[in-house]
């Protein structure tokens, strides 16, 4: 007479063969608790309270998309555009921010420190020396009521 495994057999089973057959990419595990944290900055902020960005466009550089170009993200009445360009090792991000003004402007890498800048009155920015990896821009709004505005992760 032939036995049945337990519900909870089958699926250990199944999860062995999935991870040995077709293993998670390395490095994902990383990049998700890096996308879902909260920077040890926003701890300090009175209001924790963040705002997550939405893709508004990505527009490639070069004919085979070979550098990562413009990136447009939008919340509600804030829209942050961003030209990345490589430099080497390294990268030079070229932003704006509209509604412009005199915003703060973090660069979040894994496993790099956070890169700061402030936004010119017309609300553009510059970082340069940026390291290459999964990125995400924090925008600090100080305006009547101060906000915190975050971006989609995106490896750059």
């Amino acid at each position: 007479m032939r036995t049945h495994q337990s519900d909870d057999e089958l699926m250990s089973e199944v999860a062995r063969l999935v991870d040995e057959l077709d293993p998670p990419p390395p490095g994902l595990v990383g990049r998700a608790l890096f996308a879902v944290a909260i920077d040890t900055g926003l701890r300090d902020l009175d209001d924790v309270e963040f705002e997550v960005a939405r893709w508004a466009e990505r527009t490639l550089a070069g004919v085979r998309g070979g550098g990562p170009g413009m990136l447009k993200f939008f919340v509600d009445d804030l829209t942050v555009m961003i030209n990345v360009t490589r430099t080497g090792e390294r990268q030079r991000i070229d932003g704006w921010l509209v509604p412009a003004g005199a915003h703060g402007v973090e660069v979040r890498v894994v496993d790099h420190p956070t890169t700061a800048t402030t936004a010119d009155e017309g609300g553009r920015f510059v970082l340069t020396e940026v390291p290459r990896g999964t990125t995400q821009l924090l925008v600090r709004m100080h305006a009547e009521q101060s906000r915190t505005v975050l971006t989609p992760t995106v490896d750059l």
